[in-house]
C-alpha cells in the first residue's frame, strides 16, 4: 500500500508540474503577444538606416509618483553615407527642447510619424563618427503592454518599462528597428531619494551599477553596460525595492552577482524562490557557454505585470516561479546575445527559451518529469493538423500567430529536441556553442538559415530535409509499425506513415522503438526511416512479446499503431527455400494455392538488395555473404524467410 500511495503521489505531482509549466508558458506567451500589439503594424523606418549606432548615454530624471520623464540622451553614431540630416524614432508627444552637437545647437523638427529629424551644421561624411545630445521631456504614452508605466504596488509608487520591441521610442529617442544594436550603454537615473513613506527609492537598469551620487533630496544611480544592445532591451525601473544577491562562481571572474530587486511585501517569498537561479545559471553555462554578461551582472526586478521580460542583464519579473526564471534566463543567450532577425524567425528566441526550460526540468526533476514535459508539448502540437514553426509574410501580421504557444514555443522546442536526437548530444550542443560564438551573429542578429548552416557544418550532415519537414512545412506523422519474428534471433519491422498535412510528402525521421521480451528483456532501437513501408531487420537474443512506439516521447507524432504480423504456420512449413547456405542460386518451393507477385531480398541492415517478380529460382551470386532476408508478397499476405549466403 505504501508503494502504491507513493506512485499515486508521483503521478499527482507530475500532473501538478505539467499544469504549472503550461500555465507559466501561457502567461509568458500571452504577455509577449500583448507587448507586440502596437509593433506588428510597425514597419522599419528607412530614414534611420543611414547610420550605425555606437553608444548611448541616457541621463534621465524620473519620479515614481509622477508619470513623467525628462533628460538628455547622447548618441554616438557612424555615418554609412554622407549625412546632412539624422533621424531618431521618438513619439510626437515627447517634447524635444534642444539638440546639441559638440556644444552647438542644431535645428530640428518632430513629425506625426514619430520622427525627430535633426539638421546637421555640416555634412557628416561616410565613416565619420560623431555624436548628438538630445534634451527632451514628457508624459510617455504606454504602448503595447507597458512600454512606460507609472503605477503602484501595495500603495507604493513605481515606474517601469517594457519596450519589446517597438515601445522604446515612447520614452527615449532611439533607433527602433531590429537591425542595429548600440555597442555600449550608460544609464544615469536621477530620482527622489525617498518615497512618500520615507523609504529609500532604488533604481534598476541594464549593466553594472557603478556608483550613486546624492545631491540634496535627489539620488543619481549610474549603470554601465558594455555589450551590444537593441533599443527594446533597454529598461529602467524605480521603486522602494529590497535588494539581495546570490553569488555565482565564474570562470573568468571569481564571482558575479545575481541581484534581486523585489517589493518589500514580496521579499520573504522571493528569497525562497530565487536561489534556484544559481543552479539554472550553472546548467546553461555548462551546456552552452559562459553567461554572456558575466563581467556585469544578472538580476531580477519585480514589476507590475504577471509575465516576464528578458531585459539584458536584468529580467523584469511578475513572479518568481522556477519556469519563468528558467525561460527569462535562457533568453540572455537566445534572444539577447543573439536576437532573431525577423518575426519569421521568432522561434530562435521562443522555441529555444522553451526548450531550455524543458532541459531545466530534466536537470532538476529527472527524466520522468522531462518525458511528461515532452508529452505535453507533443499533445499541444498535434491538437491541430497544420501550422509551421517558420512564419510566412502574412503570418507576421497576426499577433496570435507570431506568439503561437503551439508552434513558435512548443513545436519550436520539440524540433530542437528532435534535432538533438538526430545529431546526438555531442554535435547538438557543440552546434549551439558554435552558433552563440559565431562572429557574424554573437551580440547581433540571426535568421533561421544562419542557424541551420552552423548546425550542418558542425554535424557534417545535410539537414535540408529535416528542417523542410519539421520547421518550414506543416503537420505531423502518424505511424503504423508492423512486425514479426521470422527467426529466433531476428525481428522484422516495417514502418508505414501518413501525414496530417499535404505540405509534407514524408517525414523522414529516426523512429525510436522498445522491444519487450517474454521474459522481461528490453531492447531500445532507433530506425532511420526515410520511405514508406520501409522494412528493417534487427538481431535479437530473445523472443519478442511486444513493441512500444517512441516510449520516451522523442518524436512529434499522433495516432500511432503497432501491429503483430502473422501468417499460417502450415503455409510457412510448406514454403521451402533451398539450398541454405547457397553460393549462387536458391529455389523456392511453394504450394499451388500460394501466388507470389514479388520477391524482395534485404541484408541484415534492412537494405534492399533485390526486387523482382515471381521466379522459383533466384540468382544471388552477386550478393555479399551473410544472412539474407526474403520478403514475398503473396495472395495470402506478406511472408518472410531467411537464407544464408556463402
Amino acid at each position: 500500500m505504501k508503494a502504491l500511495l507513493s506512485f499515486a503521489f508521483c503521478i499527482f505531482s507530475i500532473g501538478l508540474f505539467a499544469q504549472d509549466f503550461n500555465e507559466t508558458l501561457n502567461t509568458i506567451r500571452e504577455a509577449e503577444a500583448k507587448s507586440a500589439l502596437n509593433q506588428i503594424m510597425y514597419r522599419a523606418n528607412l530614414n534611420t538606416g543611414n547610420y550605425d549606432l555606437k553608444y548611448h548615454r541616457l541621463e534621465l530624471n524620473v519620479d515614481p509618483a509622477v508619470a513623467f520623464i525628462s533628460g538628455d540622451v547622447t548618441t554616438y553614431f557612424e555615418a554609412k553615407e554622407n549625412l546632412s540630416q539624422v533621424t531618431f524614432d521618438l513619439t510626437d508627444n515627447m517634447v524635444v527642447s534642444q539638440v546639441l552637437q559638440r556644444g552647438n545647437p542644431l535645428s530640428f523638427t518632430q513629425n506625426t510619424d514619430d520622427e525627430l529629424v535633426i539638421t546637421l551644421a555640416q555634412t557628416q561624411n561616410t565613416g565619420v563618427l560623431d555624436s548628438l545630445t538630445i534634451s527632451y521631456s514628457g508624459n510617455p504614452i504606454s504602448s503595447g503592454f507597458g512600454s512606460f508605466e507609472q503605477t503602484t504596488h501595495n500603495g507604493d509608487p513605481i515606474i517601469w518599462t517594457l519596450s519589446e520591441p517597438y515601445g522604446a521610442k515612447g520614452w527615449w529617442p532611439c533607433k527602433q528597428d531590429l537591425n542595429d544594436k548600440a555597442d555600449s550603454l550608460d544609464v544615469l537615473l536621477t530620482t527622489p531619494r525617498f518615497n512618500p513613506s520615507a523609504e529609500p527609492y532604488v533604481a534598476v537598469s541594464n549593466g553594472l551599477e557603478i556608483n550613486q551620487t546624492i545631491d540634496g533630496d535627489d539620488l543619481t544611480t549610474h549603470f554601465k553596460h558594455r555589450h551590444a544592445i537593441p533599443a527594446y532591451l533597454v529598461a529602467i525601473a524605480v521603486t522602494n525595492y529590497e535588494i539581495y544577491t546570490h553569488q555565482y562562481p565564474n570562470e573568468t571572474n571569481p564571482l558575479f552577482d545575481i541581484v534581486n530587486y523585489v517589493y518589500p511585501e514580496s521579499l520573504a517569498t522571493a528569497q525562497t524562490s530565487t536561489p534556484i537561479t544559481v543552479d539554472i545559471m550553472n546548467l546553461f553555462s555548462t551546456l552552452f557557454e559562459e553567461y554572456p554578461y558575466a563581467d556585469e551582472k544578472y538580476g531580477h526586478a519585480q514589476f507590475g505585470w504577471g509575465g516576464g521580460m528578458e531585459h539584458t542583464t536584468v529580467s523584469f519579473m511578475g513572479s518568481f516561479n522556477r519556469n519563468l526564471i528558467a525561460h527569462e534566463l535562457a533568453h540572455q543567450w537566445f534572444g539577447d546575445k543573439i536576437t532573431c532577425g525577423s518575426w519569421k524567425d521568432i522561434w530562435l528566441n521562443e522555441g529555444f527559451a522553451t526548450y531550455l526550460s524543458g532541459i531545466t526540468i530534466d536537470h532538476l526533476d529527472g527524466s520522468d518529469a522531462f518525458r511528461t514535459w515532452r508529452n505535453e508539448r507533443n499533445n499541444s502540437i498535434t491538437s491541430q493538423s497544420g501550422g509551421s514553426v517558420y512564419l510566412t509574410d502574412q503570418d507576421t501580421t497576426s499577433v496570435s500567430r507570431i506568439f503561437s504557444g503551439r508552434l513558435s514555443y512548443n513545436k519550436g522546442a520539440m524540433v530542437l529536441h528532435m534535432l538533438r536526437k538526430k545529431l546526438g548530444d555531442t554535435d547538438f550542443f557543440q552546434g549551439l556553442k558554435n552558433y552563440l560564438s559565431d562572429e557574424d551573429h554573437a551580440f547581433d542578429y540571426a535568421k533561421t538559415p544562419d542557424f541551420i548552416a552552423i548546425m550542418e557544418i558542425t554535424s557534417g550532415q545535410n539537414l535540408t530535409e529535416f528542417f523542410s519537414d519539421w520547421l518550414y512545412n506543416q503537420g505531423y506523422p502518424s505511424y503504423t509499425i508492423s512486425w514479426n519474428q521470422p527467426t529466433s534471433d531476428n525481428v522484422r519491422i516495417e514502418i508505414s506513415q501518413t501525414q496530417s498535412d499535404a505540405s509534407v510528402s514524408y517525414f523522414e525521421a529516426p523512429v525510436p522503438l522498445r522491444l519487450l521480451g517474454t521474459q522481461g528483456e528490453v531492447l531500445d532501437i532507433v530506425l532511420d526511416n526515410t520511405i514508406n513501408e520501409e522494412a528493417f531487420f534487427r538481431p535479437v537474443n530473445f523472443t519478442v512479446d511486444t513493441i512500444l512506439f517512441d516510449p520516451e516521447i522523442d518524436l512529434i507524432s499522433k495516432n500511432n499503431t503497432i501491429l503483430l504480423g502473422t501468417y499460417e504456420p502450415d503455409l510457412d512449413q510448406e514454403l521451402v527455400i533451398y539450398p541454405s547456405p547457397t553460393s549462387n542460386t536458391f529455389t523456392i518451393k511453394k504450394p499451388e494455392s500460394l501466388e507470389v507477385s514479388e520477391i524482395r531480398i534485404f541484408n541484415a541492415l534492412g537494405q534492399l538488395l533485390y526486387k523482382n517478380n515471381w521466379s522459383s529460382v533466384v540468382n544471388v551470386s552477386s550478393l555479399s555473404s551473410g544472412i539474407l532476408f526474403l520478403q514475398l508478397d503473396t495472395n495470402q499476405g506478406t511472408i518472410n524467410k531467411s537464407l544464408l549466403k556463402n
